[in-house]
């Protein structure tokens, strides 16, 4: 278990709705931010997480949207 107010990689991508490989996108692009783990086993502040799945995300160009 990762230490209280903290979250792994799939725990994050579950709390999001999202999938694992989308939070290492946002680390990838900056949008989220590692907080300790090893490197095979980061580990992500919950409110950072949060904080991410709120955050207009950049978008590749032409990159579908999703209908609001």
């Amino acid at each position: 278990m990762p230490p209280p107010g903290t979250l792994t990689t799939k725990l994050a991508a579950a709390a999001c709705g999202v999938e694992p490989a989308t939070i290492r996108d946002w680390v990838r692009r900056g949008i989220l931010t590692r907080c300790g783990g090893s490197p095979k086993r980061p580990v992500y502040r919950l409110d950072d997480v949060q904080t991410a799945r709120e955050a207009s995300k950049p978008t590749r160009s032409g990159q579908r949207s999703s209908p609001a």
